[in-house]
């Protein structure tokens, strides 16, 4: 019986990928502009529901101008999660462009890929500095990879040399913390339950997305924090030890009651 659920979710998912991918391929050719943004964001809303995740808010997201969103990491189902609630860029792992349909879907919600190489930082850099130029948002993972949801590893400073660049004086920094409540029904008390979403380490992804589909979803929690002015954050590292202190924060209580 889970299976059969598992690949009736599976078939809403291939369905919606047939009816927004061609339409979204077409809308890039005209404009990479916030309308482009509407049908991904669509796509990971009916996503969300096809597996039963609910996404759950405290605080709310900056209104308007460039932001960079910085957050931490639990799983792949973060991408569908964060996207049902803003309407930006990821930033990502080149080798995630090569990932068979999630690469595509990828490129086609204008995700930004980066080496994270020192040869190449500051090309990357400068890309994503233009984004934030052209008046668009940039979601950034600073902790390089995906963690088991119990806390939140150190962040790496290099992307926050973006906003410091005197071109772009109107960006703010807004740290939000992605938490996990439930999953399969049920509030998460054990590292088990929590490795039903959660994807890291040495996790496949297909085998770890089947058996998400045959549980009964989960509730993720976004807490977005009061925004940050660059000014006030000193140089990259500083910037980027503060916005680790406050998303590791959002965690806290959880981790207190599931001591």
């Amino acid at each position: 019986m889970a299976a059969l659920i598992a690949l009736l979710k599976f078939s809403q998912f291939l369905f919606w990928c047939a009816v927004l991918i061609p339409p979204q391929m077409l809308i890039l050719l005209f404009t990479r502009g916030k309308p482009a943004y509407a049908l991904p964001q669509l796509w990971h809303k009916m996503i969300c529901r096809a597996f039963g995740i609910e996404v759950e808010l405290e605080g709310a997201p900056a209104a308007g101008g460039q932001t960079l969103y910085v957050s931490n990491h639990i799983s792949y189902l973060d991408i569908p999660v964060i996207s049902c609630v803003l309407a930006a860029s990821f930033v990502a792992k080149a080798d995630v462009a090569g990932w068979p349909v999630f690469g595509l879907l990828a490129k086609l919600h204008q995700t930004i890929f980066i080496s994270r190489s020192r040869q190449s930082i500051q090309e990357e850099s400068h890309v994503l500095k233009n984004i934030l130029k052209a008046g668009g948002s940039i979601i950034v993972f600073p902790e390089g990879t995906s963690s088991d949801g119990r806390s939140v590893l150190p962040f790496k400073s290099s992307l926050f040399s973006m906003v410091l660049d005197s071109d772009i004086p109107n960006v703010i920094i807004q740290p939000f913390t992605v938490e996990l409540i439930e999953t399969d029904g049920k509030k998460v008390e054990t590292q088990k339950d929590r490795d039903y979403y959660a994807w890291y380490g040495d996790m496949t992804l297909m085998p770890h997305f089947w058996q998400f589909a045959k549980r009964r979803g989960a509730k993720v929690k976004l807490h977005f924090h009061p925004p940050i002015k660059v000014q006030e954050g000193g140089n990259r590292k500083d910037l980027a030890l503060k916005c680790h202190e406050i998303v590791a924060s959002g965690l806290i209580p959880a981790m207190a009651k599931a001591a």
